[in-house]
């Protein structure tokens, strides 16, 4: 998880050190920071709240859980995905894997739009500009590391922004403002909607969001368990490492049925098995 968290941490916003993540906060415009660390001896999650609202805590922890899945049945989980005889050695060798989440709807599909066909390092680094030209900074007193600074902008900012001011093909920034237009119109668009089907449909609505980044978004951000981007280029990768040759998304589609309702497990054990980081976005 913290592998996962450290490669995608968007500077000002996140820092990942110590086996600890950090990031700032928003909760309806009041700033604050957070710090999560294992409390292994506990099995449990420590989390440090620096926020001058109390009334926000419930929110926050909300997140919180979300980010770390906290809320998985991951003994089901294993136990559906352990009878296929594939999978199984893969859940045995990484039990209790877990599928990190959003921190906030509009953040991730923000990120992802930023990451579509290229590197996450590189999405990272768009997305820390992003961060600095239209984050809001958090007053100092509420900062618990030195090396966090601003909120990632709201759908509102920037879809009134003139110019986002990173450096990017038009196509991809069209798509940044139908997000942040659709977001700003309508604030449940990243809640749960019907089926898989059905919220991928409606993410695919939006201008510039194709297959891929709306079953990203809905895996996430929505939490859609049985999500699956068939066509990531790492979860082809890992399935051809457990098949022993290459697929294609229809037949790692097809093959994905017996997986149903927890698809988007299966997506982590085989970004895992591929034996390098997920070509993902940040």
């Amino acid at each position: 998880m913290l592998d996962f968290l450290r490669a995608r941490a968007i500077p000002g916003l996140e820092v990942v050190e110590d086996e600890r993540y950090l990031r700032t906060v928003d909760v309806d415009g009041t700033f604050g920071s957070i710090e999560v660390r294992h409390l292994p001896h506990r099995q449990s999650l420590g989390v440090r709240i620096c926020f001058p609202d109390v009334r926000s805590l419930p929110a926050i922890v909300t997140r919180v859980r979300r980010v770390f899945d906290l809320g998985a049945d991951i003994e089901t989980i294993d136990a559906h995905l352990s009878g296929d005889p594939v999978l199984a050695p893969l859940v045995a060798q990484r039990p209790g894997l877990r599928a990190p989440g959003g921190w906030d709807g509009f953040e991730t599909a923000i990120r992802a739009v930023l990451g579509q066909q290229i590197s996450v390092a590189a999405a990272r680094q768009l997305a820390g500009k992003l961060v600095a030209l239209h984050g809001r900074a958090v007053p100092k007193s509420f900062l618990i590391h030195h090396d966090l600074s601003h909120v990632f902008p709201t759908s509102k900012r920037l879809a009134s922004a003139a110019s986002l001011g990173v450096g990017m093909p038009a196509a991809r920034l069209s798509a940044l403002k139908a997000v942040a237009e659709a977001a700003f119109g309508d604030p449940n668009l990243f809640r749960p909607f019907g089926n898989i089907e059905e919220t991928v449909a409606r993410l695919r609505s939006i201008r510039g969001i194709g297959e891929w980044t709306a079953q990203y978004i809905a895996l996430r951000a929505i939490r859609e368990m049985d999500a699956f981007p068939v066509t990531d280029i790492g979860l082809l990768r890992g399935a051809a490492f457990i098949e022993g040759e290459k697929t294609t998304p229809a037949n790692l589609l097809s093959r994905a049925e017996s997986w149903r309702p927890w698809r988007a497990y299966a997506a982590q054990h085989l970004w895992a098995a591929g034996g390098s980081r997920p070509y993902v976005p940040s």
